[in-house]
């Protein structure tokens, strides 16, 4: 087989990322430049200063990616690029240097969706096999989604208010935890030896929806009793009883879902993926119901190019063209391309 070299584009929030993707699978080069430090301090991103950082960064990881994977834009057969969703500002900027590449080098352009971004993740460390479960969760996004082949993507259940994400950040900000406010959660977590009790959301009993916003709101509600009382606030066991209740939220309904579709993988990913808590429980969870369970290692749940890369490479291959009149689409759906 002729190696096939896909460069990636991703610009979708706060990091810069290109990669060079061999044959789908095999990461050739994988640039960040990540913006965490200049959006601390407002305890979040800033969409304009974001836009303004990926102007300053988008040549020079694609020079980096290139140069890394040391190959010469006459050696690639597509450019992928994150058309949304996302901030519409960063989707520009990022679709407007992956158009200008592909028309200057004379190559096709493909347009990927973020979250099929994530879910292919998985391919660059394992062999998708289908029907498969995917577990979505990253900033704005907490969705199931069931895949019966490459390229199929049927939602079965999603957020329907906050996202696993923003609850976490919102959570942080609450218990005065710096941005992103996930890992702190996590760490703190692991940390505490007793965990406040705050509710689990079910919803209806046969629904794969989410809902976060009211355990949100229950932390919110728990501070402030515990300030008007003057009673000593411990965050650690604040953030125990919150990442226990999302946690266990998540693996319940994955698990059903697995068993009701009937898969012979489950995957999970997006940038809560990372999260030690969530991910050692449906480790354990699929390891007793005797579903494979995969997630990428941590570089890879976080937003970065060689996901789009992957799951471009998957696109290519099936015909899946975008055109120079590509534009950002900061609430794309996820919609099946074959």
């Amino acid at each position: 087989m002729e190696n096939q070299y896909i460069l990636a584009i991703e610009t979708s929030c706060d990091e810069t990322a290109a990669a060079v993707i061999q044959n789908g699978t095999k990461i050739v080069s994988n640039i960040v430049a990540s913006q965490i430090e200049s959006h601390k301090r407002f305890g979040g991103v800033v969409p304009e200063i974001a836009s303004r950082h990926h102007v300053e960064q988008v040549t020079i990881v694609i020079e980096e990616a290139l140069a890394e994977a040391q190959l010469q834009p006459s050696d690639l057969a597509a450019v992928a690029i994150t058309e949304g969703p996302g901030l519409v500002g960063a989707l520009l900027i990022g679709i407007n240097a992956a158009k200008a590449f592909a028309w200057a080098h004379q190559l096709p352009i493909v347009g990927v969706h973020h979250i099929a971004g994530h879910i292919y993740a998985n391919a660059l460390v394992q062999p998708m096999e289908f029907p498969l479960l995917a577990l979505v969760v990253s900033g704005g996004h907490t969705e199931l989604v069931y895949m019966k082949e490459h390229g199929h993507f049927e939602l079965i259940g999603e957020t329907r208010d906050d996202a696993a994400g923003e609850a976490y950040d919102k959570v942080a900000r609450v218990l005065n935890l710096p941005y992103p406010g996930g890992p702190h959660i996590d760490r703190l977590a692991h940390e505490a030896e007793e965990a406040v009790a705050f509710p689990r959301v079910w919803l209806e009993e046969d629904s794969y929806d989410f809902s976060f916003s009211g355990l949100k709101s229950a932390v919110i509600n728990y501070k402030h009793n515990m300030d008007q009382r003057g009673e000593e606030f411990i965050a650690a066991h604040v953030a125990k009883g919150f990442q226990d209740s999302v946690v266990e939220v998540l693996t319940t309904k994955a698990l059903r879902a697995a068993r009701e579709y009937n898969v012979k993988q489950v995957i999970a990913a997006g940038g809560v993926a990372a999260n030690q808590g969530l991910r050692t429980a449906l480790e354990q969870a699929f390891k007793q119901e005797d579903i494979p369970f995969y997630v990428p290692p941590l570089k890879l749940c976080t937003d970065n190019a060689a996901m789009i890369g992957a799951a471009g490479a998957k696109m290519y291959e099936a015909g899946v063209r975008g055109s120079m009149m590509m534009n950002g689409r900061p609430g794309m759906e996820l919609k099946s391309w074959v």
